[in-house]
């Protein structure tokens, strides 16, 4: 039985996962302080076999050495998600994304785990051309600190898979949606129409567009390469090669929702908010080798995660 430590598990993606891995009659331990997590994601599985729930901090070293002991694999979802205000509050992802990450692979060490699959993000490609982007496109120069700090982890799992035999799996992940997701272009918009059902305040000129895919591939997509992939450090896109701009997101929203002449107000300019990447379009041939693809199309992923969002 294999026995997995999940950092940020109390979270929308982390949930998931680790729902799956523990279906699947495995050990799961979830290391969260709850600050974008909840225990109502993981409450159906708090009191399973085999499911432990931790709640501390990444940055309590002491807590996170002896709360890692005993486990053989390490799923590194733990982070701020919070990518606006940390533009705003400039050491908030040095802490939470770079410095916990450092935490993490130091706990590793200690605790001789050599395995380690971590949450990226396509923040990492910055501004980039709207071609779609292979896992080689560069250089990387990031526009906001989440992307910034989830480089720099990057840089840090390959030195210590490089000087310490820690074998890497690394996902740049597109925009992941689904049930209990707690922010993002989708939830919002929902919670703008259910306060004005006339008006929708979209951010930026609406034409900004990103591959959108679903929770469940998203998952399914690490297990493949964790499963399928030979590498002792290697990087993959997860998401899809379609995309969806944010003005079709409000049409899809507002269609869900029973909504008519629905009046789109932009607030104008190319970005949505200071560090937002209008365009981002992914190359998966990667994983496709490895015989993944996501489920549904972007539009499509959009849809279902908005009718589970409201319930239907």
């Amino acid at each position: 039985m294999t026995k997995y430590f999940v950092t940020g598990g109390a979270g929308f993606i982390g949930s998931h996962l680790s729902e799956k891995l523990l279906s699947e009659g495995n050990q799961v331990t979830v290391y969260d302080n709850l600050a974008s997590g909840s225990k109502e994601n993981i409450k159906h599985l708090i009191g399973k076999n085999g499911f432990q729930f931790i709640q501390n901090d990444l940055l309590n070293t002491t807590a996170l050495n002896e709360a890692m002991k005993g486990h053989n694999i390490v799923w590194h979802l733990g982070a701020n998600t919070d990518i606006p205000t940390g533009n705003k509050v400039t050491d908030l992802d040095l802490k939470n994304c770079t410095i916990a990450t450092r935490n993490v692979l130091e706990a590793m060490r200690a605790n001789n785990i050599d395995k380690i699959l971590f949450s990226s993000s396509a923040c990492v490609y910055g501004d980039a051309p709207p071609v779609a982007l292979s896992e080689t496109f560069g250089p990387l120069l990031p526009i906001n600190m989440y992307g910034a700090g989830k480089l720099a982890c990057e840089g840090l799992m390959g030195a210590y898979s490089h000087l310490f035999g820690i074998k890497v799996w690394m996902f740049r992940f597109a925009n992941v949606v689904g049930d209990r997701m707690g922010h993002g272009v989708i939830f919002d918009f929902i919670q703008k129409l259910k306060k004005n059902p006339k008006e929708l305040e979209i951010l930026g000129d609406g034409k900004q567009e990103k591959p959108f895919f679903l929770v469940e591939d998203c998952v399914s997509g690490m297990i493949c390469a964790f499963q399928k992939s030979k590498s002792q450090c290697d990087v993959f896109n997860l998401g899809t090669e379609t995309f969806t701009t944010v003005t079709r997101i409000g049409e899809i929203v507002t269609e869900e929702m029973g909504l008519k002449n629905v009046k789109f107000k932009y607030t104008g300019g190319r970005r949505g908010w200071p560090g937002d990447a209008p365009v981002i379009h992914f190359s998966v041939n990667k994983m496709k080798k490895l015989g993944w693809q996501a489920s549904h199309s972007s539009d499509e992923a959009v849809r279902i995660a908005a009718r589970r969002l409201l319930g239907k």
